[in-house]
């Protein structure tokens, strides 16, 4: 992957979450809502404010909780990216 945010953009590519049923059945992401849950795969510098650079709040590897239409849907190389400001990242799942 060659993205380089800029500012205190990330870009982060959905995780597929299984869940399972009480009765067994496995229900795929593609059966469920649009997941929220995502890796993170680059991190931007940080925005400035008032001047001074304000470091990001996550690291690349991270597992976080995005807003859910948030961010834009791009394409490379096959493979679908999210790129989302830090402040629609609500959440690091630990």
């Amino acid at each position: 992957m060659n993205l380089k945010p800029l500012a205190d953009r990330v870009v982060v590519k959905m995780v597929e979450v299984e869940e399972t049923t009480k009765s067994g059945i496995i229900l795929t992401a593609s059966a469920k809502e649009k997941p929220q849950v995502a890796e993170v795969l680059a991190v931007g510098p940080g925005a400035t404010k008032d001047g001074a650079l304000v470091p990001m709040s996550v690291k690349v590897g991270d597992k976080v909780i995005t807003s859910k239409y948030s961010g834009t849907e791009i394409k490379l190389d096959g493979t679908e990216y999210i790129i989302v400001s830090e402040s629609d990242i609500l959440a690091i799942v630990d």
